[in-house]
């Protein structure tokens, strides 16, 4: 029995592999603040202009680095220096040598298991960032996305 594609180096995935990696969390896709003093990067309840909240993913995602300036390429190169990946992020625990947890789709064969878990934005996010002034963002910052919700952490 051969192990499955997710326990190999991140520069060996096909793009098919890299792509279905994702676990469709939505918490990359929340507007991020970086502290100028200290680089501390905090997390928002603001998704970005394109997120789809009802598809929990982004709505053009083709595109999305063309009409979204700032969205971030992932890459094995970009995840290896990326700070703001959320601890839960199939990509960063792969390129840790973690295994992926139980509620990733590609361990339980169902894309509902992420928000089961309570890792997913699903109902969690207030506003578009669309809808909220750069200087009202601040008035955003949450805590939830940079930790492991407690039921994600328990075996299923």
């Amino acid at each position: 029995m051969t192990d499955p594609f997710w326990r190999r180096p991140l520069s060996s995935l096909t793009q098919a592999e890299w792509e279905s990696l994702c676990d469709g969390c939505g918490r990359c896709c929340l507007v991020k603040l970086e502290d100028e003093d200290t680089a501390q990067v905090l997390y928002t309840d603001v998704a970005c202009t394109l997120y789809d909240a009802g598809a929990c993913r982004c709505g053009n995602y083709p595109e999305r680095q063309s009409r979204v300036p700032d969205c971030v390429k992932l890459t094995p190169e970009a995840v290896a220096e990326i700070t703001w990946l959320p601890p839960t992020c199939a990509y960063r625990l792969v390129a840790d040598g973690q295994d992926l947890p139980w509620w990733h789709h590609l361990v339980s064969g169902s894309r509902d298991t992420v928000h089961e878990a309570g890792v997913g934005v699903r109902g969690r996010i207030a506003a578009s960032e669309d809808d909220v002034a750069v200087e009202d963002l601040p008035d955003h910052i949450v805590s939830w996305p940079d930790r492991w919700p407690r039921r994600a952490k328990r075996p299923r």
